[in-house]
């Protein structure tokens, strides 16, 4: 899915939420939820588009229609070490598209 698939879909009510998904090296990805499918979003180039924080998706959607947003981050240290019992989730943050200025 690239960013005017996106819009599109935004118009015309169809994005069910967006996951933006922190990954090692200081990146992140978005996943866009439809109702029966899940995407990626995708750069020019066909490959996930490498986004640098909530203000750089902030940028690149700022004239797509909101919609809901969570941050995804999930807690390698607990995997690692083993310390809680049974399934460890991802930490799930929601926030807007709107500018916070």
């Amino acid at each position: 899915m690239n960013l005017q698939m996106l819009t599109e879909l935004a118009m015309n009510g169809e994005v069910r939420e967006l996951e933006l998904l922190s990954l090692e090296g200081g990146f992140y990805i978005a996943r866009v939820r439809l109702d029966n499918a899940e995407m990626t979003l995708q750069g020019d180039d066909a490959q996930p588009l490498r986004i640098g924080s909530t203000t750089h998706l902030r940028s690149l959607l700022q004239r797509v229609p909101p919609f809901p947003c969570v941050l995804v981050q999930h807690c390698v240290h607990d995997e690692m070490c083993g310390v809680r019992e049974g399934p460890i989730g991802a930490l799930r943050i929601p926030f807007t598209l709107a500018s916070s200025l």
